[in-house]
Protein backbone atom coordinates (compact mmCIF):
# COMPACT_ATOMS: atom_id res chain seq x y z
CA UNK A 1 0.00 0.00 0.00
CA UNK A 2 2.91 2.34 0.64
CA UNK A 3 4.01 1.98 -2.96
CA UNK A 4 0.81 3.69 -4.10
CA UNK A 5 1.89 6.82 -2.23
CA UNK A 6 4.85 6.99 -4.62
CA UNK A 7 3.30 5.65 -7.83
CA UNK A 8 0.19 7.83 -7.96
CA UNK A 9 2.01 11.20 -7.66
CA UNK A 10 4.74 9.98 -10.01
CA UNK A 11 2.19 9.02 -12.66
CA UNK A 12 0.36 12.34 -12.27
CA UNK A 13 3.62 14.26 -12.62
CA UNK A 14 4.70 12.29 -15.71
CA UNK A 15 1.25 12.72 -17.25
CA UNK A 16 1.39 16.44 -16.59
CA UNK A 17 4.83 16.70 -18.17
CA UNK A 18 3.54 14.86 -21.24
CA UNK A 19 0.51 17.12 -21.47
CA UNK A 20 2.63 20.26 -21.14
CA UNK A 21 4.98 18.96 -23.84
CA UNK A 22 2.08 18.23 -26.17
CA UNK A 23 0.52 21.65 -25.63
CA UNK A 24 3.90 23.29 -26.26
CA UNK A 25 4.25 21.52 -29.62
CA UNK A 26 0.70 22.49 -30.62
CA UNK A 27 1.23 26.15 -29.69
CA UNK A 28 4.55 26.32 -31.55
CA UNK A 29 2.81 25.11 -34.76
CA UNK A 30 4.87 21.97 -35.18
CA UNK A 31 1.90 20.08 -36.60
CA UNK A 32 1.01 22.66 -39.26
CA UNK A 33 1.90 21.75 -42.84
CA UNK A 34 -0.04 24.15 -45.06
CA UNK A 35 1.98 23.37 -48.21
CA UNK A 36 2.63 19.66 -47.73
CA UNK A 37 -0.44 17.89 -49.08
CA UNK A 38 -1.45 20.66 -51.46
CA UNK A 39 1.95 20.84 -53.14
CA UNK A 40 2.57 17.10 -53.05
CA UNK A 41 -0.32 16.39 -55.42
CA UNK A 42 1.05 18.84 -58.00
CA UNK A 43 4.68 17.72 -57.93
CA UNK A 44 5.80 15.02 -60.30
CA UNK A 45 7.99 12.33 -58.92
CA UNK A 46 11.16 11.51 -60.78
CA UNK A 47 10.95 8.05 -62.28
CA UNK A 48 13.24 5.61 -60.55
CA UNK A 49 16.14 4.50 -62.73
CA UNK A 50 16.14 0.90 -63.86
CA UNK A 51 18.55 -1.10 -61.80
CA UNK A 52 20.62 -3.77 -63.53
CA UNK A 53 19.62 -7.34 -62.74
Amino acid sequence: MNVLVILIPASLILGGVGLVGFLWTVRSSQYDDPEGSAARILMEEDPKPDLPD
